[in-house]
């Protein structure tokens, strides 16, 4: 099935490969620039480290360095656009290609750890509602000042020279607990909530500042339970395919317009994100520093400035 877009969009196509199947319990939606061997990578480490079967769906932005040969090969469903058309887009239109009731956004950049599903899906079991946002926990080679992930714990940089051996001997004994404020993958979420907020906003294309705008939908229709799972692990090599773009919005001041709070706040006060998680979450305490910086969001946004 080809959708072609207005004139001068990119030809868009999507392949449906694997037949819908029962014993799936995640689609996983991977997005991939021209990212060849990380992508192999990815996918590998899906099939031979998750403890249950998923539908593994890849969008191929361009394609030009031999992956959508490579997913054919792999009998993998895809969507594919001629042009890089960016995060937003792209997973959306993966999604239509979903047949399981969960959706998760994985990048080609990262190496799925023994059972990262497994412990997902008893997160997912604890849950009374399907209003829940949940994601894995990164191992990072370099120490960035993110209180999300373990770091810094270097297995490589790259697929050339990833220690995978070393990985899996000490993944599992890096001291890591639950914690509060998931924006980013891998995550996942039931694709009703998904359809419900109508997925990544376009607006934000090619992509930056989308996941704390996802994040924020989900908050508006009362998700509470932003969970980082710590047992729930993949490595991520930190390969950032936005260093290619030539075109960046600026999502920070986008974001700022669209909900007359930052991105930044919004992740420190409402999600706490990096802290300890204890429980589902609350509407922030009013407090002084919480009400002097929605003061200087409102003074930024009325001046413009960044």
């Amino acid at each position: 099935m080809n959708l072609t877009f207005l004139p001068n969009a990119p030809s868009i196509s999507l392949h449906r490969k694997q037949l819908a199947n029962e014993e799936y319990l995640f689609s996983i939606v991977i997005p991939s620039w021209n990212n060849l061997e990380f992508l192999i990578n990815c996918v590998d480490s899906l099939q031979k480290n998750s403890r249950f079967r998923h539908q593994i769906i890849i969008h191929l932005n361009e394609a030009n360095d031999g992956s959508r040969e490579w997913v054919e090969q792999n009998n993998l469903d895809y969507s594919y656009s001629e042009n890089n058309i960016g995060i937003c887009y792209a997973i959306n239109i993966a999604r239509t290609l979903a047949t399981t009731n969960y959706l998760v956004y994985f990048n080609d950049d990262m190496y799925a750890c023994p059972d990262w599903d497994y412990w997902l899906h008893e997160e997912i079991k604890k849950q009374n509602s399907m209003f829940f946002f949940l994601s894995s926990t990164m191992i990072e080679p370099r120490a960035t000042g993110n209180a999300c992930v373990i770091a810094p714990f270097d297995f490589g940089s790259d697929p050339n020279n990833f220690d995978e051996k070393k990985l899996l001997e000490n993944f599992e004994q890096l001291e890591k607990a639950d914690w509060q404020g998931s924006t980013w993958p891998p995550c996942v979420v039931p694709i009703l909530l998904w359809d419900m907020v109508g997925g990544y906003s376009i607006e934000f294309s090619p992509g930056m500042y989308s996941d704390p705008d996802f994040a924020m939908k989900l908050w508006q229709v009362g998700v509470r339970n932003f969970k980082g799972v710590a047992k729930s692990r993949v490595y991520h090599f930190m390969s950032k395919s936005t260093g290619k773009l030539t075109f960046k919005a600026n999502g920070s001041r986008m974001f700022l317009n669209k909900w007359n709070v930052s991105a930044k706040v919004f992740t420190c006060y409402y999600l706490q994100r990096g802290s300890l998680w204890t429980d589902e979450l609350l509407m922030p305490i009013q407090t002084i520093a919480l009400r002097f910086q929605l003061l200087l969001n409102q003074v930024k946004r009325r001046l413009g400035s960044s």
